[in-house]
C-alpha cells in the first residue's frame, strides 16, 4: 500500500487529498481531491506516467471542501466511478456501511458510515492482504486528536462513530483525515489533559512537524485524544459526567468555545 497525500489550501482550510495505491498493480483511488487547481495536475501526470492507474473518485462527505472536485475530475477521468455519500455532487456508487471494496490486486477496503458532521459521512478502513498495512481515511469524522463538528448530528452519533465503530478498527490502523488541525487540536487537549504523557508527547511532534497525517494511529488516539476517551476517568471528571454521550456533549461545546 502507498499513500500520497497531497496538500490543498494550507494556508486556509488545511485540507488534504489522498492517492491511495496498491503496490502490485498501481490501481488508484483519489481521496476528497477538493480543489483541483491544487491535485488535479498532480493526478493527471501521476496516471500518464504510469506510476498510478486511477480507477475511482472517492469522497469522504459532501462539503465542498472535500467534493468540490468531482466535477473537474470527473472531466478528465470521465469512464471513472465517484464513490461517495448520496449527497456528494455527480456520485455513481454509495457503498452501504461494511461494504468490502477491492482495490487491485491487494487492498480489502470496508466503508464505514459514520453520520454527524455530516449524515453522508463514510470513513474508509483499508487492509494491504500482502504486507499487513491498515489504515483508515476518516475525512472531518476523526483528526488527530479532535473530531469535527457535529453539523448534522448528535454527540450520541458522535460516540458511536468513534468510540462503537472507528475505535474497534485494529491499534495499528493509520489514521489519514481530512484536515491538519493537530496543532490547534493539541492546543485544547491540554486544556482537559494537562498532564497526560501521551498528549504531551503529541504536543512535542506537532512543534516539530507541520504534516502529522499518516503519523499517528487508531491506538494512539485511543491515548491522546479525548473525544475516543469518553470513559476515561479524568475525561470524565473534567466534564463533570460518567455517560460517554453527555462527555461527548461537553467535550464538543468547549471545542466549539476556545
Amino acid at each position: 500500500m502507498k499513500v500520497r497525500s497531497l496538500e490543498m489550501q494550507p494556508d486556509e482550510t488545511q485540507n488534504y487529498c489522498y492517492v491511495l495505491t496498491d503496490d502490485a498493480s498501481k490501481k488508484s483511488w483519489v481521496i476528497d481531491p477538493a480543489f483541483p487547481k491544487w491535485v488535479l495536475a498532480d493526478v493527471e501526470k501521476l496516471n500518464k506516467s504510469g506510476d498510478i492507474d486511477l480507477a475511482a473518485i472517492v469522497n469522504t462527505h459532501h462539503h465542498w471542501d472535500h467534493s468540490g472536485g468531482n466535477e473537474d475530475f470527473k472531466q478528465s477521468f470521465s469512464k471513472l466511478p465517484i464513490i461517495a455519500g448520496k449527497d456528494s455532487p455527480d456520485v455513481t456508487k454509495t457503498p452501504a456501511h461494511g461494504e468490502q471494496l477491492t482495490l487491485g490486486d491487494n487492498l480489502k477496503i470496508t466503508a464505514l458510515h459514520t453520520p454527524c458532521h455530516t449524515q453522508d459521512s463514510i470513513c474508509y478502513f483499508v487492509e494491504d492482504t500482502k504486507t499487513g498495512e491498515r489504515a483508515v481515511f476518516t475525512g472531518d469524522t476523526l483528526f488527530i486528536a479532535g473530531c469535527g463538528r457535529f453539523f448534522e448530528g448528535t454527540p450520541e452519533e458522535m460516540n458511536v462513530a468513534l468510540n462503537d465503530i472507528l475505535a474497534k478498527l485494529p491499534d495499528d490502523t493509520v489514521v489519514y483525515p481530512g484536515h491538519e488541525y493537530t496543532k490547534s487540536n493539541v492546543k485544547f487537549v491540554k486544556t482537559i489533559l494537562p498532564n497526560n504523557e501521551a498528549v504531551n508527547k503529541l504536543d512535542h511532534f506537532c512543534q516539530n512537524n507541520k504534516i502529522t497525517t499518516g503519523v499517528f494511529t487508531i491506538g494512539d488516539e485511543k491515548k491522546h485524544n479525548p473525544f475516543m476517551m469518553v470513559n476515561d476517568p479524568a475525561v470524565e471528571e473534567v466534564c463533570g459526567s460518567t455517560d460517554p454521550v453527555k462527555v461527548m456533549e461537553v467535550l464538543r461545546e468547549r471545542k466549539n468555545k476556545l
